[in-house]
Order: structure tokens, then sequence, then C-alpha cells
């Protein structure tokens, strides 16, 4: 399988409590049904969890705007631990021909927990002490 890096993005106040900003470019990575704005897909995360997410694009304007809806992003931000400053990682594993590809996404959730010679050192939020209790 080939992993594609779809985005990674820091985390603001507002992504925190509301809905998660998707990058347009990352859209062509997800298939709407036809006449739809939003598509459900899921993300295996760094243990394995498996995470239902809701992408939606507004119908009108100039640009599609996509976001994570809240009612499925929350979720996320909330077992993880999330704040801001943290960020997200997506990515796609494909594999198959064009008819026949089989997508598998993944999502990490990460901490900066240094700085190492000029370099942001980045942990899954997982792996920090105390995760979970």
């Amino acid at each position: 399988m080939e992993q594609v890096h779809l985005f990674t993005k820091k985390l603001k106040p507002t992504h925190i409590s509301h809905a998660l900003s998707f990058p347009t470019h990352a859209l062509d990575a997800f298939s709407f049904p036809e006449g739809s704005h939003t598509t459900r897909f899921e993300a295996v995360d760094s243990t394995d969890n498996v995470w239902g997410f809701c992408l939606s694009s507004r119908l009108t304007g100039a640009y599609p705007k996509p976001v994570l809806l809240r009612s499925s992003w929350r979720r996320f931000v909330e077992e993880k631990g999330l704040v801001p400053e943290d960020r997200v990682a997506f990515f796609m594993e494909r594999s198959g021909e064009a008819d026949g590809m089989i997508r598998r996404y993944t999502v990490r959730a990460q901490r900066k927990v240094m700085i190492l010679m000029g370099q942001d050192i980045w942990v899954d939020v997982e792996d920090l002490p105390l995760y979970g209790l």
C-alpha cells in the first residue's frame, strides 16, 4: 500500500471548540455521493481505534470550505485531550487499480514536547505520560 500525507494542521481554539477546517486540496482523496456535499469516512489512529468523521463542504460560494463537522470531530478532540497548538495529521493508504482502489485513512493526534536543535519534536498524544487518565 502506498501512504499519502493528506495534511497536517496545528489546532486553534476554534478547531477545538467547533469544527476542523479541512484543506481544499485534500478533498480529492474522498468520494462524495453524487449530489451530496457531505461524506462519512473512518480513520484509524496510532492505537488502532477507528474514528468516524463527517466531512462537509458548502454548496455555495467560490470555494468549497470543507470542514470536519463538530458532531463527529468533537468526540475525537475530547478523547485525545487535544488543546490549541496540538496538531492532527491525516493520511490515506491506497492500493489496487483506479477503479477498484481500496482506501484506508489514518489520523494522528500530536503534541509538541520540545525543540531540539531548532526542530520541533512532536509525539503522538497516546504516548504521553498520563494519557487517558
